[in-house]
């Protein structure tokens, strides 16, 4: 006879394999429920649903099965139920003794045709597909789907600089010297330590002073832009210029809080404030230090003129895109240091380390400050703080300096290299941007005139190189894409994050592109 099977509930042998005699007998082990088995046959029913979770899945081989004895006291059964299930199962060939290792699945039953599963998710989209149509919001996504072997996206710095050494000695410092409350929910301002350190890395490297209470703390930049959008939003502006050509991505983070952004034109000297006074609009989003696209810096009569603008009820978006990435050109401030109560100011550590951390900080004046904060609060309760004290250690240990002072180097021989081999297979492209940052923007020949003396239309588009140079393995993004008014052809192309040998293979392909597409 099974005594296993016919044997009660045995409570008082469940509380001395380590259970309560109280509460309810299941276990979250694939959620099972004794009140479920039929009298006196507990371990032909546990039996049966530890083989159909082996049959359907959920227990593949190699899955070890909990102990006899914690199961046991989770189902508030006799230790014998399951060790008489478990031996069914091994006699079945399904499940093995593996002694330290515990029972383990070593096969599965066989089991009914599975019905038919709905057509798997599509690959990648072709090259073409992706510059088919104007860029909708997914477009960087679907651009980062696509294989390609020599990545000149721009705005991504050398990934494999990423300090590691110095990060995790800096976690670990961090995580010794933590106590418990500190693994509980943070201030969604940030990290007082943060905040200090940022305080103090912006008075060292952008000529901003600033209180740490006047920091905070937030996911990258892009959330830095959504959130300030939300608020003026709320406070019904519909609203905020943009400079043209300009960030695709910063202005799609505007569009869906449903702002407007109204183009304004950039030259040699940055953005023209006088076709912003022109517009009416309340707001601006800026990139000062280092325009992107062109990498233009915002000149000192422009700045000066700004200030003017601002003065009348002006305010502005600073986005501190790529400032430290200098070779050719002085530091300049950044606009907060100039006009403090006019400027919201963001910047971040994705150029510096890696987007992938997502942290980065906002200034704002003090009428926007509160707001600020509540929206960042109801958006995620705040960053997670252990990256946050981490970078802290790194930024005040002076470890960020010295990565920072590794990658320019590098950067520039990059640059370098890329300015060489764009001469040398790109004969006639115009670049930009050469003096700072991450990328070059390279502009091609305008079209010829027409007999009338009107422009022609271009025997090529950007898109059009883009896709074909997408297709032959190095990616890049039209100029296109950032400018809101008709533009020449060009491209905008990262030199960061690929070796001199790379970046002179990928600028041959395009050569190629350009030379066959003409």
């Amino acid at each position: 006879m099974d005594r296993a099977n016919e044997a009660p509930i045995d409570r008082s042998k469940a509380v001395r394999d380590g259970a309560s005699p109280s509460g309810t007998a299941g276990a979250d082990f694939l959620q099972l429920d004794v009140r479920e088995a039929p009298p006196g046959g507990l371990s032909d029913w546990l039996a049966r649903r530890l083989r159909l979770a082996i049959s359907d899945g959920r227990l593949p081989v190699g899955s070890r099965l909990p102990a006899t004895r914690t199961l046991a006291a989770e189902l508030r059964v006799s230790r014998g139920v399951v060790t008489d299930a478990y031996r069914r199962l091994g006699e079945d060939g399904h499940v093995a003794g593996r002694g330290r290792a515990g029972t383990v699945v070593v096969a599965a039953p066989a089991r009914a045709p599975a019905p038919p599963r709905p057509p798997a998710p599509a690959g990648p989209p072709a090259p073409e597909e992706v510059f088919a149509a104007p860029p909708g919001p997914d477009v960087f996504d679907r651009l980062r789907a696509v294989p390609a072997r020599l990545d000149l996206t721009p705005g991504t710095p050398d990934l494999a600089a990423f300090p590691r050494a110095a990060w995790q000695r800096a976690e670990r410092r961090v995580l010794d010297g933590l106590v418990s409350s500190d693994l509980g929910y943070g201030d969604p301002r940030g990290a007082p330590a943060l905040r200090l350190a940022v305080a103090r890395w912006l008075a060292r490297n952008r000529g901003v002073r600033v209180d740490p209470d006047e920091v905070l703390v937030v996911s990258g930049t892009a959330q830095a832009i959504t959130l300030f959008a939300q608020v003026l939003h709320d406070e019904g502006v519909r609203e905020m210029a943009v400079e043209d050509p300009g960030s695709l991505g910063a202005r799609m983070h505007l569009n869906a809080r449903g702002l407007a952004t109204p183009p304004v034109p950039v030259d040699e000297g940055g953005i023209r404030v006088d076709a912003l006074r022109a517009t009416g609009v309340p707001a601006v989003l800026l990139t000062p230090a280092h325009q992107f696209p062109t990498g233009v810096v915002l000149g000192g009569d422009r700045r000066r003129a700004l200030m003017r603008w601002a003065a009348g009820g002006g305010l502005v978006l600073e986005d501190d895109y790529d400032a430290e990435h200098r070779y050719d050109r002085p530091p300049v401030p950044a606009l907060r240091s100039m006009l403090p109560d006019h400027v919201v100011y963001s910047g971040s550590v994705s150029k510096l380390l890696a987007p992938a951390l997502r942290v980065g900080w906002v200034l704002a004046p003090p009428r926007y400050r509160d707001v600020l904060v509540d929206a960042k609060r109801y958006a995620d309760l705040g960053n997670a703080v252990l990256p946050q004290l981490t970078l802290a250690r790194l930024m005040e240990s002076g470890e960020l300096e010295r990565h920072l002072r590794l990658v320019r180097g590098r950067h520039r021989r990059r640059r370098d290299a890329m300015v060489e081999a764009i001469r040398r297979h790109l004969p006639g492209a115009v670049v930009h941007g050469a003096a700072a940052g991450l990328h070059l923007t390279v502009v091609f020949d305008a079209p010829p005139r027409s007999s009338s003396g009107s422009p022609s239309v271009p025997p090529f588009t950007d898109t059009d190189l883009a896709a074909a140079a997408l297709a032959r393995g190095v990616k890049t993004h039209p100029l296109s894409w950032h400018a809101q008014r008709p533009s020449r052809p060009g491209l905008v192309l990262g030199y960061a994050a690929r070796t001199a040998g790379e970046i002179g293979e990928a600028v041959a392909v395009l050569g190629a592109v350009v030379r066959e597409t003409r």
